[in-house]
């Protein structure tokens, strides 16, 4: 069975950032916001898997790198507040952008295959 493994990186960028909110000392709204953007990631990517159509899937990739990008900007927030240290921030970053590229990627793809 081949891997997907953007629906394994999206899984590992909501289950870290819920960890990572149950041990940091942030605001509540702003901890509210980075858990619900990187939920909605691994949400909408993981439905598209089951798209009604590869338009209803392209729509499900696009709100997840909406919400991915949205994620990186929770993210700088907390680092720019001192909440996380550089290399926690740094990591978090590098799998928001490895799941950015695959969701442009696909997104690009799906495109070609609707028209």
């Amino acid at each position: 069975m081949v891997k997907n493994y953007l629906l394994i990186y999206s899984e590992q960028l909501a289950t870290d950032i819920e960890l990572l909110c149950q041990n940091i000392t942030a605001p509540s709204n702003t901890l509210f916001q980075i858990r619900k953007s990187s939920s909605s990631v691994y949400a909408n990517i993981r439905e598209a898997n089951y798209g009604q159509s590869k338009a209803d899937m392209l729509s499900k990739f696009e709100i997840a790198l909406k919400e991915c990008s949205e994620t990186e900007g929770w993210l700088q927030l907390l680092f720019n507040t001192s909440s996380i240290d550089e290399e926690t921030y740094k990591n978090y970053r590098n799998l928001c952008g490895r799941i950015r590229r695959m969701l442009i990627a696909s997104c690009k793809t799906l495109k070609e295959n609707i028209k």
